[in-house]
């Protein structure tokens, strides 16, 4: 399928054991008895979800205030939440992601992407192709005329080297769907990649 063995460090914000699984949905059952003991959950993920936010605007008062909305809606829903074995962010990303969604149906120059030259050298060694920096421009606006599903599949496994579990769990779908996707935008991107070197 896809060079899945490269050498991209899954990021170790996202991944918890299952001895921090058990630890954190005895939070949650707290705080859903008693809303006060919600602040764990704020306080622990507040900053990951401002990035996520943050990295997909180009307003910083607006990633503040959309990131309010997020913590918000999962206070006010958490009784609604149902452990799924992946870590509470997880379910709060969801949120998060159609908390955007809804912002650029009714402004559609808010999105923005911010990336480093790190994350767009994996986007070339999972295409198999070689990375120039001076490619970098033309790698920036390939993936800003990705279409929005493709381009949320690069920046959950790219810019913020998420497991394809967790992935799936933000996205809804299986595992194996989520790989298949991925698969697709990278076939895409080398498609692309390639004809720079023309």
């Amino acid at each position: 399928m896809f060079n899945s063995a490269v050498n991209m460090t899954i990021n170790s914000a996202y991944h918890h054991t299952s001895q921090q699984l058990h630890e954190e949905l005895v939070i949650i059952e707290a705080a859903k008895l008693n809303p006060e003991r919600f602040d764990v959950l704020y306080n622990k993920y507040y900053k990951q979800i401002f990035n996520f936010v943050y990295q997909r605007l180009d307003c910083k008062d607006t990633a503040f205030d959309l990131t309010g909305q997020v913590f918000l809606k999962a206070m006010l829903h958490l009784q609604t939440y149902e452990f799924k074995g992946v870590p509470f962010a997880s379910w709060l990303y969801r949120i998060a992601q159609n908390e955007l969604l809804q912002l650029f149906r009714h402004v559609k120059n808010k999105r923005a992407i911010n990336a480093d030259i790190g994350d767009l050298r994996f986007i070339c060694e999972e295409t198999e192709e070689p990375f120039f920096e001076e490619y970098l421009p033309a790698i920036k606006k390939l993936i800003t005329l990705l279409n929005d599903e493709d381009l949320q599949m690069v920046e959950l496994r790219f810019f913020e080297k998420r497991p394809f579990k967790e992935i799936a769990e933000l996205l809804d779908i299986t595992e194996s769907n989520a790989k298949v996707k991925m698969h697709r935008v990278v076939e895409k991107l080398r498609i692309e990649i390639k004809k720079l070197k023309l």
